[in-house]
């Protein structure tokens, strides 16, 4: 799991350990993500939007799906093809391998290891997110998450827009005791803030944890509160509720958010790799369907005429030859 590693992970900036009375946020939903197929028919797992974790309790976020790790054969890779968008914010975020982004406003490009694109659909965009040529031929590994996030009412009609945030640009920060890697992807942590541009206020990270090392995070106030594990396993909160690879835990009222990776992590995982991700929770009606998010059922049905009559846009004619746009993500 490269993401992006640091050179010398004592010479980065240190979290200040928040203050004892700092009251620790408990753990208040454990779940196991389900798999299932999506686009092409790919396997992701996704923790969110589920029986145990509604809306309510993800707001601002919408879904979450994991793909992989998949170490795939020639031949077997799969992407989402041309499909649509309206209301939200994709988040793609790649820790192994790649992945092609292209979007009918002419965005897009090649996102590897520690890169995240970010898309906003806002008003209606159509965009294909698919495997290199050389992935397709030679197989090989893969790894990477896609968030979305809600947009308010307010902004669900912005102009689309496009943001590619390289692996050098995320902001790498440690623990107090040096014993996490902290890649900062969105939003704030302490004094300390990473690359992307939000609409909706967030905090997005991925965090490597040693083994039997502790993290304890001031959180924004006001955020919601979700860790996902990636790889390895450890224990949230200050309950120490058993979480491995495929679980996710939400955080109820307070304001350290607390992981400890288990002193023995497997071959395959020898650290506690999460996901930490909240924001600030719009509280607004939400009607979907596919890939349109709205506050109402009349503003579902124009995404659908909109799309159908071509005012999200046009597959770029340069890229119809030997595109299947019949596959939508869903």
């Amino acid at each position: 799991m490269p993401a992006v590693e640091p050179d010398n992970i004592w010479l980065l900036p240190r979290l200040e350990e928040p203050d004892v009375i700092g009251r620790p946020k408990p753990v208040i939903v454990r779940t196991t993500a389900p798999s299932l197929l999506e686009g092409a028919g790919f396997p992701v797992r996704r923790p969110f939007p589920s029986r145990d974790i509604p809306f309510t309790m993800s707001d601002p976020f919408l879904l979450l799906d994991h793909m992989g790790a998949v170490e795939y054969a020639p031949g077997e890779a799969k992407g989402a093809p041309w499909h649509p968008h309206r209301g939200f914010e994709t988040v793609t975020y790649i820790l192994d391998g790649a992945f092609r982004h292209r979007d009918s406003h002419g965005g897009g490009g090649l996102i590897t290891n520690g890169a995240t694109q970010w898309m906003t659909a806002g008003s209606g965009i159509l965009h294909d997110e698919m495997p290199p040529e050389d992935l397709v031929q030679k197989g090989g590994l893969f790894h990477g998450v896609q968030l979305w996030v809600n947009l308010p009412r307010k902004l669900k009609m912005v102009p689309p827009q496009y943001q590619s945030i390289e692996a050098s640009a995320v902001r790498l920060l440690t623990s107090a005791d040096g014993t996490a890697i902290i890649r900062l992807i969105a939003g704030e942590l302490g004094d300390y803030h990473g690359p992307g541009k939000t609409r909706t206020p967030i905090t997005y990270a991925h965090i490597s944890l040693q083994p039997d090392a502790q993290l304890r995070l001031l959180w924004p106030k006001g955020f919601s509160a979700i860790v996902y594990a990636l790889s390895g396993k450890g224990t949230a909160g200050d309950e120490n509720v058993p979480i491995k690879e495929g679980e996710a835990v939400v955080f109820g009222a307070g304001d350290v958010v607390q992981m400890r990776a288990d002193k023995v992590q497997s071959a395959k995982s020898p650290r506690l790799e999460i996901l930490a991700l909240g924001g600030l929770p719009i509280r607004e009606p939400i009607f979907s369907y596919g890939p349109f998010v709205m506050n109402t059922r009349a503003e579902i049905l124009q995404a659908i005429e909109d799309f159908q009559s071509g005012r999200m846009g046009h597959i770029p004619a340069a890229n119809l030859l030997g595109d299947d746009s019949s596959s939508s993500k869903s």
